[in-house]
């Protein structure tokens, strides 16, 4: 065989391979989107709407099992990370918020290591829930959002091989905590706050009682 058909043979493989990343980078793109908003629509409690773009991303996420047999070198890098990174936050933040669980790796189909650093991330979204839980006036679901906060950046703190082994977790374990400090402050004033207006109800109360005899 001579060396111009060895080369040929060569550029159309690696034009196949380009197709199929174009295709896997549309797929990430549209995974990755879906779970962004699958995340917005359990803070808007729009639970049903989530749960269908969770799926649609997860089968997307699927195809990638095919890619991977015969293209291992474009599958696990960059955006595809993101996707599962991304992915692995919402479907761990809708876990917690509609079924009260942590689903592992296995249950959603996603690398170990995305795994980790997504669940880092959803301290951020327990973060948001705990804001606007206060602003509506539920201290209860803000304290215990917070106790998930605090369990999550303890449990991934713990993992001290980790840090070594998952690239980039240590930076979001730096931010998990300033957020769990920064949440823990408000969730306290909040709830002194609460106590004050219930203990300022039955001395009112009280008073008026006694205003009446």
């Amino acid at each position: 065989m001579s060396l111009k058909s060895i080369l040929d043979k060569i550029q159309k493989e690696l034009v196949k391979k380009e197709k199929v990343h174009e295709e896997i980078q549309a797929d990430m793109r549209r995974a990755t989107r879906l779970s962004k908003q699958a995340i917005l629509f359990i803070h808007q409690n729009r639970f049903d709407d989530a749960k269908k773009l969770l799926k649609d991303a997860n089968d997307l996420l699927s195809k990638l099992k095919k890619f991977s047999r015969k293209h291992p070198d474009l599958v696990y890098a960059g955006m595809v990370d993101a996707a599962f990174q991304e992915h692995t936050e919402a479907q761990v933040f809708f876990g917690l918020v509609v079924e009260d669980k942590f689903v592992g790796p296995e249950e959603i189909g996603v690398p170990v290591i995305s795994y980790v650093l997504g669940v880092a991330d959803v301290v951020g979204e327990l973060r948001r829930r705990v804001l606007d839980s206060l602003r509506n006036g539920n201290v209860n679901t803000s304290e215990k959002c917070l106790q998930t906060m605090e369990q999550i950046y303890a449990e991934l703190t713990a993992m001290d091989d980790a840090y070594l082994l998952v690239p980039g977790l240590r930076r979001k374990c730096d931010v998990a905590r300033n957020l769990v400090e920064i949440t823990r402050g408000e969730v306290a004033i909040e709830t002194r706050r609460k106590s004050l207006e219930i203990a300022i109800r039955k001395l009112e109360k009280t008073i008026g009682r006694k205003t009446k005899v």
